[in-house]
């Protein structure tokens, strides 16, 4: 793979806090490697911006490596960048050549209010697992692996769906904000297997008022959330979804 560097024009949303109107700033950025990250690219940015007495840009990232989904950045009018089935610090700099112009922005969602520039609150997600996203258990030693048999197609479904990060990356795609890959990939993890038998109709029911309650938009099925999916969420599990939600009131206890 070939190795060169480049120079830059960042278009870059700075904004001071939630009350802030908000503006683009332009930099410069010069002798990025093409093996850099696109997280490494804005550290040498910020390094520069703190060498010169100025405030870095601020934006999240933990692990750094595609797992936490911390590094929310929308490049270039798509969530995480240009690369299919990508986080923001896996996105390499060889995606962009010498001389090109890059817009960033943070998710853009009536829920995820901006906290500064790209950092966006998204403990709306949060407060949607509190409401039904786990199973009542007693902690102790594991159980063997085989002590509960489980078919192998449902554990592979669950464990698609379990692969959500909580990014909010389908959140931003959608036209409505809506959060709808995210729950059901949520409900989806366990609702399919028997130890979320237990809490199944109470799940889905609590948790689908909670993201009505946060303001997230409804689905109109246009597929841009899975599209933009770092971890390739399918739709399924929206229909899946709507299926226990629907179970759930048709037979709650009245």
């Amino acid at each position: 793979m070939e190795h060169y560097n480049m120079n830059l024009t960042l278009k870059v949303w700075r904004q001071k806090n939630s009350s802030d109107a908000g503006h683009f700033e332009t930099y410069q950025v010069g002798d990025i490697s093409s093996e850099m990250s696109f997280l490494e690219m804005f550290d040498v940015l910020n390094e520069r911006l703190i060498s010169e007495g100025k405030d870095p840009v601020a934006f999240d990232h933990d692990c750094r490596e595609g797992i936490c989904g911390m590094c929310s950045m929308y490049i270039d009018g798509k969530p995480h960048g240009p690369w299919q089935a990508n986080t923001t610090c896996q996105l390499h700099m060889r995606a962009f050549k010498d001389g090109d112009t890059i817009t960033v922005e943070p998710w853009r969602a009536n829920a995820f209010p901006v906290i500064k520039d790209l950092v966006t609150d998204r403990t709306a997600f949060d407060r949607i697992v509190q409401a039904g996203g786990y199973i009542s258990v007693n902690t102790g030693n594991a159980v063997d692996a085989n002590a509960i048999p489980i078919e192998k197609d449902k554990a592979d479904a669950s464990f698609a769906a379990a692969a959500c990060i909580g990014c909010g990356a389908c959140v931003a795609a959608c036209k409505n904000s809506s959060a709808m890959l995210f729950l059901s990939a949520k409900v989806s993890h366990l609702a399919l297997l028997p130890q979320g038998e237990p809490e199944r109709k109470v799940r889905v029911v609590n948790m689908v008022a909670q993201m009505d309650k946060e303001g997230f938009g409804a689905c109109t099925n246009t597929g841009a959330c899975e599209a933009t999916c770092p971890k390739e969420i399918s739709l399924q599990n929206i229909a899946r979804l709507n299926k226990e939600y629907l179970v759930a009131s048709l037979t709650a206890d009245k």
